[in-house]
């Protein structure tokens, strides 16, 4: 096994030195990632474009395979700028699973480049969440983080209050005399916003996108888009023209 690697870089070197193929630098790489860190969404997309305006690594004998490559590899740096910029290391890997998944779905070259901004831009958002504190309340934020880091699961009230230190009936106090509203509205209207993206972005049933999130059925999930947004899921995803 070792000398049939061995002799695939050998060839591989041969053959990039033949076609003068370079990989883009490791300086464009690090400046990249350098402006995610920052939250610099402008900055790091003109990065990345000077980057995909080299010529790409043939990382497969198939060429929309080696652009998928590509991409998962994209996916794994932006994942682990996004761990450094102080998201957490859950959350940050929900979004690259998340991604990977879309990646593999998808076969037009031009949308799997499209989705590569995309990824910035979603990154990029995490960070700018994580770095925000609205309510300047230490307990809050915890319980906030807490449920962004767990918005795919069932959540109870007991396991945020666990989290942030304190009782549940105190966390419940002080989050609705903070937020405006009750913690279990929060959970839902997080969840409820987040699914847009499966909305908007998939393939996925109402059904999928219901238990993906933890809702109890696809008719709960479907009751609260309406509340939350006045209009039902399948309504919003056929005013945004999708499936």
């Amino acid at each position: 096994m070792q000398q049939d690697v061995i002799k695939q870089f050998l060839n591989t070197r041969k053959e990039n030195e033949e076609t003068l193929f370079a990989h883009p630098s490791y300086q464009l790489e690090q400046e990249l990632l350098h402006w995610i860190k920052q939250a610099n969404e402008e900055k790091a997309k003109e990065v990345l474009s000077k980057i995909n305006n080299l010529e790409k690594a043939r990382l497969s004998h198939y060429p929309l395979r080696s652009l998928k490559n590509s991409l998962i590899c994209s996916c794994t740096l932006f994942t682990r700028a996004t761990i450094k910029a102080g998201v957490t290391p859950e959350y940050a890997f929900d979004l690259s699973d998340i991604y990977i998944r879309e990646i593999e779905k998808r076969d037009d070259p031009m949308l799997l480049q499209e989705l590569e901004y995309e990824m910035v831009t979603t990154f990029i958002k995490a960070i700018r969440d994580y770095q925000t504190d609205p309510y300047q309340n230490e307990i809050v934020d915890k319980a906030v983080h807490y449920i962004h880091d767990h918005i795919l699961q069932p959540i109870q009230l007991q396991e945020i209050a666990d989290a942030a230190n304190v009782s549940a009936n105190y966390l419940s106090t002080l989050f609705r005399k903070i937020v405006g509203f009750p913690l279990i509205e929060y959970i839902n209207r997080k969840k409820i916003e987040e699914s847009k993206y499966f909305l908007e972005h998939t393939n996925s049933s109402l059904l999928d996108i219901a238990i993906l999130f933890a809702f109890c059925n696809q008719s709960y999930y479907t009751a609260l888009f309406r509340k939350y947004n006045g209009i039902t899921p399948k309504q919003y995803k056929q005013l945004r023209n999708i499936g």
